[in-house]
């Protein structure tokens, strides 16, 4: 049974390069701050439903203490130059008994390389593995690319409180 805190697996990307995929640590904030620093506003637009170029001591903290029960985190990193640097993310956030958010971000030069998607699976795995039911997530209607990945693993869309995003669950039974 996999532990979150403990997870890694290497995957490749669709032209091939090999990727790891493995929790967040605490150690990794400068490296995803960096990641962040690579994304274009279009793309954190799509993430976080609003301009962000900055993030506050308060949302670095919230995004980097993860417990790996509640919150978990995973990144996916890929060599650069001898350098393993932050292409991407991904995290679920139980919201209530059985069920989690799920969401993801992947900096620009890699996207339409599978990174979601790599992500998913194993967050999936993960959300499984700890007796989740059910996984819900918010997408904006323009955000074509991440509303395709999302449904190549069967989420279906649902009501939900935000009228300016989509609103998609999936069924972990």
């Amino acid at each position: 049974m996999p532990v979150p805190e403990n997870y890694a697996a290497r995957e490749r990307l669709r032209d091939g390069r090999s990727v790891e995929i493995r929790m967040l640590r605490a150690d990794d904030q400068e490296d995803m701050l960096e990641a962040i620093g690579r994304t274009s506003s279009q793309s954190l637009q799509r993430r976080f439903f609003g301009p962000k170029r900055s993030f506050s001591a308060r949302e670095v903290d919230f995004f980097m203490n993860i417990d790996f029960t509640n919150h978990v985190a995973l990144i996916a990193l890929s060599d650069e130059d001898g350098n393993e640097v932050i292409i991407g993310g991904g995290r679920y956030i139980v919201t209530n008994s059985g069920t989690a958010e799920i969401a993801f971000v992947t900096i620009d030069d890699y996207q339409g390389q599978g990174v979601a998607s790599l992500l998913m699976r194993h967050l999936i795995i993960l959300a499984r593995t700890a007796g989740l039911k059910q996984l819900v997530a918010d997408v904006l209607p323009g955000n074509t690319a991440m509303r395709k990945v999302f449904a190549k693993f069967g989420f279906q869309v649902r009501r939900g409180k935000d009228p300016q995003a989509i609103c998609l669950e999936l069924s972990l039974h």
